[in-house]
């Protein structure tokens, strides 16, 4: 028997951060299409408030990657390039959903969001910068989730356009593709302390992002208060 791929390793060491995700109410909701407007908007809105630090954030984990790690660096110089102005296509969404795009990107996050970005800001200047892959191991796999069995169902129960969901469609292809190379270069990684660190953000990530979406309204909770006035 094969040891095990690190990739895989880490995906068995966060299984209960990521089914204490899936766990959600609003998650599993929007895996069934139930998302009222204002929760698919103030999903969208959180998400713009981590999507725009993506490239940021990996400019600064390139920066600090030791030279051992070049083949990495590469890797995040790609992320980069294809990651480049999609918060600009959340706004577009919130936009064809009717809501105010201006102030969304003139607004504040989440707590749950600002305690996300500011802790991932710190792993790469503080702590290990390889540990920044496991908000990719997070985010991309919620995204594929989301994109593949949510957004169709979404858009037809608020019979939306097609712009409305350019960001979770887009992300599903997009993040498929992804993962299979995220899986070759975690399967890279050598050191114990590069994988301990992205198993580490990984469970930080998914506590946060779980917070994050317990905070936006629930459309079936909305329902049901409405039939009992």
């Amino acid at each position: 028997r094969y040891p095990m791929k690190f990739f895989d390793q880490l995906q068995e060491a966060t299984r209960e951060d990521r089914e204490a995700l899936y766990a959600v109410p609003v998650i599993r909701e929007a895996l069934a299409g139930q998302v009222g407007l204002e929760g698919y908007v103030a999903f969208l809105t959180q998400a713009y408030y981590h999507v725009r630090h993506t490239v940021p954030l990996m400019m600064a984990c390139g920066a600090r990657l030791p030279s051992s790690l070049e083949w990495l660096r590469k890797a995040v110089c790609e992320y980069i390039d294809e990651e480049y102005g999609h918060e600009q296509w959340i706004l577009n969404d919130i936009a064809a959903c009717g809501g105010d795009a201006e102030a969304v990107r003139l607004g504040q996050p989440s707590q749950a969001i600002e305690l996300m970005v500011s802790y991932l800001y710190d792993t790469i200047a503080r702590g290990n910068p390889v540990g920044l892959f496991g908000m990719v191991n997070v985010l991309e796999g919620t995204s594929i989730a989301l994109a593949t069995q949510a957004a169709g169902t979404i858009q037809q129960r608020l019979a939306l356009p097609p712009q409305a969901f350019s960001y979770l469609t887009s992300h599903g292809a997009l993040d498929i593709g992804h993962m299979q190379h995220y899986r070759e270069l975690m399967n890279r990684l050598e050191r114990d302390e590069d994988k301990a660190a992205v198993i580490h953000v990984s469970k930080v990530v998914y506590r946060l992002y779980a917070d994050m979406f317990r905070g936006l309204p629930r459309t079936v909770q909305n329902e049901v208060q409405h039939a009992l006035v």
